[in-house]
């Protein structure tokens, strides 16, 4: 959204000499994005009929209407019309109108050889804190049994995460197209980010699995474990947030017009940005 709030963010790595992926166990399979209602489904519909992109319009296992599609590098990407995201804020460039917009990061599918599903169920439920929500059998090709997870009271966008059988022999090869990892928010206005990515390391690590050093980003404080079944996470602070070294007083359009630096890295800004490749973002095509 308009000022990168939390729970809106996806990152791209720049891999210029790896293969493609290979869906399969051990990987994040599918991103499904939210809308806020079936109207503004049927607008990104009519938008990729004028637009001939290719897309399968489904139902999810909450009866919430989704349309499926890939993006140029064949990552698996999808839409749910799942209600609105309470932080979003409108970007005025955007192609969509506020009320047809993508909001927000709506929940992952996770793939899981039918031996992992258990240990990593119990991962997500016992250390994270999810519940499971609704067991049924997927449609897709090579995939069997999936259950479907939340966090937190109530229902919301980014609450939500779907564990899928991969009943093809092969585990997930990552490379481009593929998810690399996912990152979850942790924490409160009420405890400092120092304090809970500390506590969250403390449980993390008493599991015996492997975890990284605690991060601090500036931005952000994170840690990495690589859950039972394979699949990478990144457990991440609120804030300060990616705008703490930018000024959205004046005009949030603004934002990203500089390369922002944490601290610890402007002195090396001239080096830096003597590697950058430019990144040209082309104008979002209007069909109307």
């Amino acid at each position: 959204d308009a000022v990168g709030s939390v729970g809106t963010g996806l990152t791209f790595f720049d891999w210029p000499h790896v293969g493609h992926d290979r869906a399969g166990a051990r990987n994040a399979v599918r991103t499904l994005f939210s809308v806020v209602d079936d109207a503004a489904l049927w607008w990104w519909s009519d938008r990729f009929d004028k637009l001939g992109i290719g897309y399968k319009l489904e139902q999810d296992f909450a009866r919430r209407n989704m349309l499926h599609f890939t993006d140029p590098e064949e990552q698996r990407l999808g839409l749910v019309a799942a209600g609105p995201f309470a932080d979003y804020q409108h970007w005025n460039k955007n192609a969509a109108p506020s009320a047809r917009a993508i909001q927000a990061i709506h929940s992952m599918t996770l793939g899981a050889a039918t031996d992992q599903i258990g240990p990593m169920q119990g991962f997500l439920t016992q250390l994270f804190g999810y519940e499971v929500t609704e067991t049924f059998r997927s449609d897709q090709e090579n995939e069997g049994q999936e259950i479907a997870l939340q966090v937190g009271e109530g229902s919301g966008v980014g609450k939500e995460l779907v564990i899928v059988e991969r009943v093809d022999s092969h585990p997930g090869l990552r490379g481009i197209g593929s998810i690399h990892h996912i990152a979850l928010t942790v924490g409160s206005e009420e405890t400092s980010a120092e304090k809970i990515i500390e506590a969250w390391h403390e449980r993390v690590a008493a599991t015996g699995l492997k975890v990284s050093a605690i991060i601090r980003r500036h931005y952000f404080d994170s840690l990495y474990v690589r859950i039972p079944g394979g699949i990478l996470f990144e457990l991440a602070t609120e804030g300060p947030g990616l705008t703490i070294d930018e000024n959205t007083d004046d005009d949030t359009n603004a934002l990203g017009e500089r390369l922002s630096l944490p601290p610890f890295l402007e002195a090396q800004r001239a080096e830096i940005e003597a590697e950058l490749k430019p990144i040209v973002i082309p104008e979002p095509k209007r069909t109307s």
